[in-house]
């Protein structure tokens, strides 16, 4: 199967063009879902029962009100129904998950791994929204990737050392967080670092594996950085790291390649 670059390359523009508008419109939609998702969870509620609703009145969105992209612009911003402000977050998830899905599809391809990867965002995504309103991170947004990852094997061609380096990776990070967060721990006498970030991690290097996985790590750690200092939190204020972790971790998915192969050769000179 070609990817959407041989296809740019060898005369079929239109084409490529075309798939990519999909994917826009496509991640727009699964952006708008994972929001509504995130919400419920963050809630308690199940996002798989019930339609969408005005979180103010409680009235039932009808199609007028769930056109990704267009229904907050057309709306003005507020409920058909009550004329409640609607989020601006709404809006944002979905231009931010259109872009997502269009570099993934760029990056991964229409393969197995490319639908690998695209669920791993969209779970990444999903609890990034779900830690910043509850402080939580949902283990399901953690068993779905690790599921992804273990039933394209088939498909990928890795062989068993690449299997298993990914795997110590998971091993590695996740145990190594956790030693570190019970040290620390019980050197600041409270909680460091919650058990959702922690395997968070495990996850992450799962995909990344080793090196990439430091270099997600480091990262995270300055984002989660500048996320504090955006959101004004003090030391014994919760703060939620996962988003900073989600971002590292995508981050990394999309251009850790030659990042790595960029340090590595610095390395070697």
């Amino acid at each position: 199967m070609m990817t959407i670059q041989e296809l740019f390359r060898y005369g079929s523009a239109p084409l490529a063009v075309w798939i990519c508008v999909l994917a826009v419109l496509f991640g727009a939609a699964m952006g708008s879902f994972l929001n509504c998702a995130a919400w419920r969870i963050a809630r308690g509620e199940s996002f798989l029962r019930g339609r969408s609703r005005c979180p103010r009145c409680g009235h039932t969105l009808g199609p007028p009100d769930l056109v990704p992209l267009l229904s907050w612009l057309f709306l003005r911003g507020k409920c058909r129904h009550c004329g409640a402000p609607i989020p601006v977050r709404y809006e944002l998830t979905e231009c931010a998950f259109a872009a997502l899905t269009v570099l993934c599809l760029l990056r991964s391809g229409l393969g197995p791994e490319g639908l690998r990867d695209y669920i791993f965002l969209c779970c990444l995504f999903c609890l990034s929204l779900v830690d910043l309103d509850s402080y939580t991170i949902p283990d399901g947004c953690l068993i779905v990737p690790v599921v992804a990852w273990t039933a394209v094997l088939p498909w990928t061609g890795h062989g068993p050392g690449w299997i298993g380096t990914h795997v110590l990776a998971g091993i590695v990070y996740g145990g190594g967080m956790l030693a570190l967060s019970l040290v620390m721990d019980r050197v600041l006498g409270r909680e460091s670092l919650g058990g959702g970030d922690i395997k968070l991690f495990a996850v992450t290097g799962l995909y990344l594996g080793l090196a990439g996985t430091l270099f997600a790590l480091l990262l995270a750690c300055i984002l989660g950085l500048l996320f504090a200092l955006a959101l004004r939190r003090g030391r014994s204020q919760p703060f939620p790291f996962g988003p900073a972790i989600a971002a590292a971790a995508a981050g990394m998915l999309f251009f850790g390649d030659p990042l790595v192969a960029w340090y590595v050769g610095l390395l070697s000179v």
